[in-house]
């Protein structure tokens, strides 16, 4: 034997407990989207935030690395010009006249030297021989001399070993 139940009219007040109960498994599903929304917000907002800090960090040490570059690369052009001054500065000294030539450029230096100390400062400290200004030449050029002596010491041992 065999029933069919074609009408079910439960009372309301069963209808509304299931009613309640759709909306409540409802609410739940809805407040966890939003929470789990939420969280990837949070998630995302902090991935952003750590790739900010990196980002900035790795320019900061890129900046430093180009500086120190540049800052390096600056010194060698320096001590190469320095050098080749050096080197031009030689021979002209060793040409006719090279040795008046040096007496007269310290000896302009020097008074250059004096006057800038004299209108930077209020106190200026003066060697006492301000006046004879070819002693300081002749102190210059004694050691400009004792250089080249010893510098052709230098070549005649070298050419005698």
């Amino acid at each position: 034997m065999r029933y069919e139940i074609k009408d079910i009219y439960p009372p309301q007040s069963v209808l509304r407990a299931m009613e309640l109960q759709v909306a409540a498994e409802r609410q739940k599903r809805a407040q966890i989207l939003e929470s789990e929304g939420k969280r990837q917000s949070q998630i995302n907002i902090a991935e952003a935030g750590k790739a900010e800090v990196v980002l900035n960090s790795e320019a900061a040490k890129i900046d430093q690395v180009n500086r120190a570059v540049g800052e390096a690369e600056a010194i060698l052009l320096v001590a190469k010009a320095t050098a080749e001054g050096i080197e031009q500065l030689a021979q002209a000294i060793n040409n006719t006249g090279g040795s008046d030539a040096v007496s007269l450029r310290i000896a302009e230096q020097y008074i250059d030297a004096l006057s800038k100390i004299a209108k930077e400062t209020n106190t200026v400290i003066i060697p006492s021989n301000i006046n004879d200004s070819s002693s300081v030449v002749t102190q210059a050029l004694s050691i400009f001399d004792a250089i080249k002596l010893s510098k052709s010491k230098k070549s005649t041992n070298s050419e005698n070993a």
